[in-house]
């Protein structure tokens, strides 16, 4: 990781999302809501960096951005888009293109034949019949850019970028699909780990929550060593090893508390919000 400069104060506070800054039942605590808005006041910006697709953001808004301000564009899609969530508009799109997608969903269907398939798009999720759908009822689900469409990826439009490909086989132990995921994919896809079990979640080579974080810093002249990321899950690794401090919260995977520069309480106890206050509040 870059040098964490313990004495200096950060420019960007950027923060996964589930298991990290929320709490496990998928809220912000009114403690986070506090911390999280203070920091503008303090001389320091806020970014979110998320597995979530834009849609699953809006419900959101007071901790991602709902207003025209220093909050509202968020990462997601584990570093696939750049979303602005107060206008509901995708401002940047980094993927496969749909026949290198279709090609490569084919191959791990057929590896994989009770598994069932999606994909995020710049326009929303498109997934098979067999893609089973563990969010329904939960809030914020599948609201703002674009639809969940039913359909054979085969079908999939060739005028879209595919931010994720998604196979999910609820039958799958978490060590084993990585490995066997891992294998069929080979230089052709970036397998993220973010969870959930039986889920293989893949990102176009080069997509990752880092890269993009780092160009969102360049745009806007901010240094990694003025950068703390926090985070919980494997595929927050490359975002933590890139910035200044890298923080993990107790509840984290253990590669991730391994490899931190530090660690923080856990996401049920308002970890981040408590880290964050005690130095910079």
């Amino acid at each position: 990781m870059a040098s964490s400069h313990d004495d200096e104060r950060p420019h960007l506070v950027a923060s996964d999302l589930d298991g990290t800054l929320l709490r496990s039942d998928g809220s912000v605590s009114a403690r986070t809501g506090e911390v999280w808005s203070a920091l503008a006041g303090a001389g320091v910006e806020t970014v979110v960096v998320t597995a979530r697709p834009p849609r699953w953001l809006h419900h959101l808004s007071d901790i991602v951005g709902g207003t025209r301000d220093a909050h509202s564009v968020a990462i997601c899609g584990n570093g696939a888009f750049v979303y602005d969530v107060a206008d509901r508009v995708v401002l940047e799109s980094h993927g496969f293109e749909p026949g290198v997608a279709r090609g490569l969903v084919g191959d791990l269907l057929r590896e994989f034949p009770n598994a069932g398939a999606a994909v995020e798009t710049d326009r929303g999720m498109y997934r098979t019949r067999a893609y089973p759908d563990q969010h329904v009822g939960e809030p914020g689900h599948d609201t703002g850019v674009g639809d969940v469409t039913d359909c054979e990826l085969a079908e999939l439009p060739d005028d879209l970028v595919v931010g994720k490909i998604l196979i999910r086989d609820e039958a799958w132990s978490d060590d084993a699909f990585v490995v066997d995921v891992t294998q069929c994919l080979g230089e052709r896809g970036v397998l993220a780990y973010s969870g959930a079990g039986g889920l293989a979640e893949i990102s176009a080579p080069g997509v990752t929550k880092a890269v993009r974080l780092e160009a969102w810093c360049l745009e806007r002249g901010i240094g990694r060593e003025t950068v703390w990321a926090f985070g919980d899950m494997p595929n927050d690794l490359p975002m933590l090893d890139w910035a200044g401090r890298g923080v993990a919260v107790a509840n984290a995977h253990e590669d991730v508390l391994a490899a931190a520069d530090d660690r923080c309480a856990a996401n049920d106890e308002d970890g981040v919000a408590e880290y964050l206050a005690r130095r910079l509040l």
